[in-house]
Formats: C-alpha cells, structure tokens, sequence
C-alpha cells in the first residue's frame, strides 16, 4: 500500500511538471511578466528602507533645506498645510537616510544638564491649570500648529511653551517635513507628547511614573517630548502610498534633525528609551 501511494505521488508531480513544461513552451511570456512584476514590487519595497550607516549626506541637501524654511517663514502667516493638497512622490531617493550611530551617545543631555538651562530660559512654575489660564502673557499657546500634532492623549500637560522654545519646537518639525520632501518620503507630521506641567501634573506623575521628577524641566515651559514611534499620516487616506513608509524610518529622519539641531546649539536632547520619545530642552 505505502509504494503504491508512493508511486501515484511520483507519477503525480512528474505530469505537474509536464504539464507546466507545455505551458511555458506555448506561452513563452507568462512567467517573464511574472518575474518583472516581482522585481518592480522588490524595488518598491527597497526605496523604503533606511541606508544604514554614517556617510554624510549629499551637497546641497542643507542648503535645500535651508531655502524651503526660508521661504516658509516670509509667507507662513495664514497658510495652513493641508493634508489633501500635497504633490506626489515618486520615491526616487536621491538624498540617503543616514541616521545617527547611536541614539544614546548622541542625546546623552541628562536631566542634571537640561534642568540648569530649563531654569535660566523659563518661567517660575506654574502652581495648577487656574494659574496657568492667567499666566498666558508670559507663554505661548503651541495646540494648533500646521507643523506638528499634539497627541490627543496628552493629559498630563498643557500645550504651552515660552516663545524661545515653541521656535525651536517649530524650527525641528519644518525641518522634519523639509528632510522628508528632500528623500521622497510621504510626508508625516511630529507627535509631541508632553508639554508644559504645573506643579500638579508633576505631583500625580510622580506617584506612578518613576521617570518623573518633581524638578522637571516641564515646570519652566522650556521643555517638550516628540514621540519616535508614532507619527501623524499628511496624506489623505485614499492615497495608496501613505503607509508605504515605516515608523522606524521616520525615526531615522527625525535623529538627524534633531542631532543638526543639538549641534547647532539650539537644543539639549536625551533619548528615552522606555517612554518612547525625545526629550528636548531649549538653549
């Protein structure tokens, strides 16, 4: 019984095989169009994923950059960036994404070296919400920017910073979006988790986050969080290529923003690993 069953296995593929064979010396075509599609959905896939390494980027990436920021801060009074009007991209990269060697050594700016600059660029802390409403003059209000998203979850802070810092939090996400239109990437908008806290905020942290301190650089408005695993999707969710990109390669992106920034000057950086985020300090 075994050899028979053996033998109709045998004999079985041995005719698929014929049979295929026949196929393919009548119609010669079908599997070249086969092979072809494979390849182009292959190089698809491959323009999406991050170059690793540290080569610097290309000439004149900084200075397109540069040039996109410029002409968005003479005209960007009124102009919103809509999520239905944006051009296509056709994923040709012509700029690499290099990332940074290692997130911890490049945002090493601990709570002892933000703290001190936190104190000198910000405001005394605020007491509670009531305190905050009626010491508005001294801040700005950071919760409808076209740049960037304030997470709807955030319940713990207050979308306020001091007008040096909302700069800098404004100044990364337009450069964030210039990088991401330099590298034909779909454009997709910074997450910022957490803002201001008064001194009540902080309070309640304390009691269930071991990562909170009462001396937080939150207190001073000085201080804000952008998420490194979620971001906000631009294109409308029609279009088929809003999510040919991964989080990890927005991730990549937004390290070397942030390391230009942090190497400028205009920021401290730590990088956090179990809250999922940068924390970012003005200087």
């Amino acid at each position: 019984m075994k050899k028979l069953k053996k033998t109709v296995y045998i004999r079985s593929v041995c005719a698929l095989v014929a049979v295929l064979f026949i196929v393919r010396l009548c119609w010669p075509g079908i599997m070249g169009s086969t092979v072809q599609e494979e390849a182009a959905d292959t190089a698809a896939v491959r323009t999406d994923q991050p170059q690793f390494g540290i080569a610097l980027a290309p000439e004149g990436e900084s200075e397109s950059a540069g040039s996109a920021e410029e002409s968005a801060s003479t005209g960007n009074k009124g102009v919103i960036l809509s999520e239905y009007s944006l051009p296509k991209l056709d994923f040709s990269t012509r700029h690499r994404i290099t990332s940074v060697p290692s997130y911890v050594r490049c945002f090493p700016d601990v709570q002892d070296t933000q703290i001190v600059a936190a104190r000198f660029y910000g405001v005394s802390p605020v007491a509670d919400r009531a305190e905050a409403e009626r010491r508005k003059s001294e801040l700005l209000y950071v919760g409808a920017n076209p740049y960037f998203e304030i997470d709807p979850r955030m319940n713990r802070s207050i979308p306020y910073l001091v007008p040096r810092a909302s700069h800098l939090l404004e100044h990364i996400s337009r450069r964030f979006l210039d990088s991401l239109a330099v590298k034909q990437i779909p454009l997709h908008k910074l997450i910022v988790t957490s803002v201001l806290r008064t001194e009540e905020d902080v309070a309640r942290l304390t009691r269930y986050n071991h990562n909170a301190t009462e001396q937080s650089c939150h207190l001073f408005g000085t201080t804000f969080d952008i998420s490194y695993n979620r971001f906000h999707t631009v294109a409308p969710p029609t279009d088929r290529e809003r999510r040919a990109v991964r989080n990890d390669s927005l991730k990549f992106v937004l390290s070397e923003v942030l390391r230009d920034a942090r190497a400028e000057g205009r920021c401290y950086v730590k990088y956090e690993v179990k809250q999922g985020c940068f924390h970012i300090t003005v200087r």
